[in-house]
């Protein structure tokens, strides 16, 4: 049975989820902190001139705080479902609303590199350089690949900027623990080439070869 290797965190995503699911609940809470005070305030007996808002107002209101508060949800669910895992014969990636795979024919290496120098903050503005600065210390896995396994535009529309360190058909992938993706990946991956090797190294190819040859002689 073919092995695969453990689900490694994708940490961009991670990061990014963290803060739009707490912007996302803290408009919902304030939404709907609103929308009840509109709507019971007025209700009681203190003597204090409140507004009165038309009930389809708070309606609105209301409808939009709770499809905030399921969005805030749905995004604090989704924030480790990223990975990418080392299989016997490819990667797999998977984000929330994208799989691929990466096989290792398609590798032609694999280097270390720190955040920092493959994405300078300063070359970044506002809430992308905070996070670039954030991750500026960290280890990133950069697979280099003789080509994208689908259209590069596919991938940019799903997979952050932090995934892509130029032009060129490179990806970056930063997990919480390189060093044990690093290894996993490279053991599968010469596993994955022995095997190929000696499927073209059995009996049965020999002799193809050696009819082949004859044949051209």
């Amino acid at each position: 049975m073919p092995v695969n290797g453990k689900r490694h965190q994708l940490v961009i995503y991670t990061y990014i989820l963290d803060r739009c699911w707490k912007s996302v609940l803290g408009i919902a809470f304030t939404v709907l902190a609103l929308t009840g005070g509109l709507a019971f305030l007025p209700t009681l007996p203190t003597g204090l001139p409140f507004l009165w808002v038309e009930d389809w107002v708070l309606w609105v209101a209301a409808g939009s705080g709770g499809f905030a508060l399921l969005v805030g949800l749905l995004l604090l669910a989704l924030r480790k479902t990223a990975y990418v895992q080392p299989c016997h014969n490819h990667i797999k990636v998977a984000t929330p609303f994208l799989q691929f795979k990466i096989s290792y024919r398609r590798i032609r290496q694999a280097t270390s590199a720190e955040m920092g120098r493959i994405f300078p903050p300063k070359r970044s503005r506002g809430h992308k350089r905070a996070l670039r600065r954030l991750l500026a210390s960290k280890t990133v896995i950069l697979l280099d690949l003789n080509g994208w396994p689908m259209p590069r535009a596919l991938l940019q529309a799903f997979l952050s900027p932090l995934f892509f360190p130029d032009r060129s058909p490179r990806l970056a992938l930063l997990v919480p623990n390189w060093m044990a993706f690093s290894n996993e990946m490279e053991s599968l991956r010469s596993t994955w080439f022995e095997s190929v090797r000696q499927t073209f190294n059995t009996p049965q190819s020999d002799l193809l070869a050696s009819i082949q040859n004859k044949s051209r002689r």
